[in-house]
């Protein structure tokens, strides 16, 4: 039996819930529900921003606390924050080395964005899904606070001007983008500066390092290797074996209140 002390459950999305892009099996949906029903607090935390979260959960977990853009934004209470952004210095810099390195990008502001890579590009398809947002120039965003390069003549040495710019980097080889976020911003930190301290995460990529590190029980969904040291517990990218371990999660906590 699982004992945990944590109430909080924190999902990545893109690779751990969701696997085509654009949706969530009602397998896993109807686990997270079990969680919500036996008092779990239930949160998702995406390098996806907020506006882009919304049609992936289509209406479900609406009391759901949100951390969007890997952890420069926040939503709870259906109130969306930005709660980091680049320094216009740090910024102006890296759109310096954009131009050096040829580079196309994905900047998001707190609502809308900027994109200027091309139309087919496999990240497109997961921009304002739910049109709910504003295409512009980066120059019309009130603040920045994700930059993702999808592509450029050097990617390596353009990940290396955002970390001696002091951002966080994270390269993403087998999709070919560099993600930036303002300064230390993480998912971890986020959820930090929101009052959680004890989770469970569920986390697949580069991105979710610090996240899974830091929870009691840190569940690593698929195989990448850079959470081989911080995952407790690795299931199959597959709905089933995903559903599958969030369920034994309603199941201890249903466990807790019958011992008490």
């Amino acid at each position: 039996m699982i004992k945990l002390r944590a109430r909080t459950l924190v999902f990545d999305i893109d690779g751990t819930l969701c696997f085509d892009g654009r949706t969530i099996d009602d397998r896993i949906l109807t686990a997270i529900g079990e969680c919500e029903r036996v008092g779990h607090h239930v949160v998702f935390a995406s390098a996806r921003p907020v506006r882009d979260l919304l049609p992936v959960l289509d209406g479900a977990f609406a009391s759901a606390e949100l951390i969007g853009g890997n952890g420069s934004l926040v939503s709870v209470d259906s109130e969306v924050r930005a709660r980091a952004a680049f320094d216009p210095a740090g910024l102006g810099a890296l759109l310096e080395a954009v131009g050096q390195y040829e580079a196309t990008y994905l900047a998001d502001g707190p609502w809308d964005y900027a994109y200027t890579g091309p139309a087919d590009h496999p990240i497109r398809g997961r921009v304002d899904q739910g049109n709910l947002a504003r295409m512009v120039d980066i120059a019309e965003l009130p603040e920045v606070v994700k930059f993702l390069v999808v592509g450029a003549s050097d990617m390596a040495a353009l990940a290396e001007v955002g970390r001696g710019l002091g951002m966080t980097v994270n390269h993403h080889l087998d999709e070919a983008i560099i993600d930036f976020a303002p300064g230390s911003t993480t998912k971890w930190e986020a959820l930090r500066w929101m009052g959680i301290g004890e989770y469970v995460a569920f986390g697949n990529d580069i991105n979710d390092v610090d996240l899974l590190r830091n929870a009691e029980r840190a569940v690593r969904v698929g195989s990448y290797p850079g959470l081989d040291e911080v995952a407790h517990v690795t299931v199959a990218a597959d709905p089933e074996a995903v559903a599958a371990e969030i369920s034994l999660l309603a199941e201890a906590a249903q466990d807790i209140v019958r011992a008490v």
